[in-house]
């Protein structure tokens, strides 16, 4: 990672990391209520980690990267677990095939929940001991981010789990839906010209978003709110997902192959779509979601638009404050756009972009395993942008890059459209 420092919002006394560290570990447990032990265990595809694995992973983040390097004496709580939980550092050590961790029924979510709370007691420990070391407090805040990122990803895992269920079972409550039609379309045109992208260099930052760098921009226009499920409706009733001429090579391929149809998780009516709340009527102004970036970008010709580059997209945010729907209101579903400019860039879907994931001029990735947190996965995947309904919203930023591949649907995942000029 490279060398920001946290938050200015963040104070790095070592009360004040302890709280922080503790709000961010419990957060990760409110999102679980409602979930059985069973629920727990599932893996639905070999892109969902169970929510077990999500709870242990994090752990093993703060055990590996701050107790192991920086508490003298500490012991591991189990030494096979850095086996089962690391992820993909390859640099600590071999890893448990990613496929196949629905099949840890061992250790139970009852252990490894005590190792959550023996990982956040030596923690607490740690911080009081460190809270002048630059070094522990860099990689805390990287720690804390890295378990929000893991937040995020145990709500839409443990969505696809739930989805595989006849039964069709709800998790959380949602208000009713809105069958209100979407506004209409509004445009919102930029000059363009030579601008900067990239971290500024003021608080944390994952080192995928720098260094700042500058960019050649020619005149664009944005729309001024993500596509409804109302026009995507339209986009099938058309027969989007019948036309070649639509779609990317690739993405025509997994149409044939995979027979995708309509967005994950819309039923075959089109009148209604599985959620966190169970089966609900489809809300025809609410952004569309679980869209792969193939998806996104065969909407985007078929409405004579494009999708923008994810430096027009951060130009675009500098002017938009950072509020929308995130994961703090427990809604864990998009919501319809207001009525302010370019509304929902915040919020409710991430927004799929013309960009793919690369280095930008001049990155390094550090050196260690820290180095592998995102230099490695710098190839064949699409950038997204603006965070979604299950992201926490202290976590996001304009600068900061998601990044899937483009066939990638299980995400909250959605688009807004872009224009040159006319």
């Amino acid at each position: 990672m490279s060398s920001n420092l946290p938050s200015p919002r963040i104070d790095t006394t070592h009360k004040r990391l302890a709280d922080y560290y503790h709000r961010v570990r419990s957060q990760t447990l409110a999102l679980i209520a409602g979930l059985a032990p069973e629920d727990t265990v599932v893996q639905s595809m070999p892109d969902v980690s169970p929510t077990k694995w999500h709870l242990a992973h994090t752990t093993w983040f703060f055990e590996e990267s701050l107790l192991v390097a920086f508490a003298p004496g500490y012991r591991r709580f189990r030494a096979d677990y850095d086996y089962l939980f690391n992820s993909y550092y390859n640099l600590v050590g071999p890893q448990f095939p990613r496929t196949r961790r629905g099949h840890i029924s061992r250790p139970t979510l009852a252990e490894v929940l005590a190792w959550r709370e023996a990982v956040d007691s030596a923690m607490t420990d740690l911080i009081t001991g460190h809270e002048d070391d630059p070094r522990v407090i860099e990689r805390l805040i990287l720690g804390c981010n890295h378990e929000q990122q893991h937040q995020e990803l145990l709500v839409t895992d443990i969505k696809h789990v739930l989805a595989q269920n006849p039964l069709i079972p709800a998790w959380r409550e949602l208000p009713p839906a809105d069958a209100k039609p979407p506004r209409p379309l509004e445009w919102r045109e930029f000059a363009g010209g030579l601008v900067e992208i990239g971290h500024a260099g003021e608080g944390f930052a994952y080192d995928n978003e720098s260094p700042r760098h500058q960019v050649c921009l020619e005149a664009w226009a944005l729309a001024d709110r993500p596509v409804s499920n109302a026009e995507y409706c339209n986009f099938i009733a058309d027969g989007g997902y019948r036309r070649p001429e639509l779609w990317l090579s690739d993405g025509w391929t997994r149409v044939q192959t995979e027979g995708w149809q309509r967005p994950l998780y819309w039923m075959e009516d089109l009148q209604s779509e599985f959620t966190v709340a169970g089966r609900r009527p489809l809300e025809p102004a609410a952004p569309v979601a679980h869209l792969s970036h193939f998806e996104a970008d065969a909407y985007a010709r078929w409405a004579e638009a494009r999708l923008p580059s994810e430096a027009e997209w951060e130009q675009a945010a500098k002017v938009v404050p950072i509020a929308g729907n995130f994961a703090d209101d427990e809604r864990l579903h998009p919501a319809a756009s207001g009525e302010t400019a370019l509304a929902g860039l915040w919020g409710d879907v991430w927004e799929w972009t013309s960009s793919a994931y690369l280095p930008y001029p001049g990155y390094r990735a550090a050196a260690g395993a820290i180095g592998e947190y995102n230099g490695k996965f710098m190839s064949s995947q699409m950038v997204l942008r603006g965070g979604s309904c299950a992201t926490p919203a202290d976590h996001i930023r304009e600068s900061y890059r998601n990044f899937f591949y483009p066939h990638q649907r299980w995400q909250f995942a959605g688009l807004r459209l872009a224009r040159d000029p006319t």
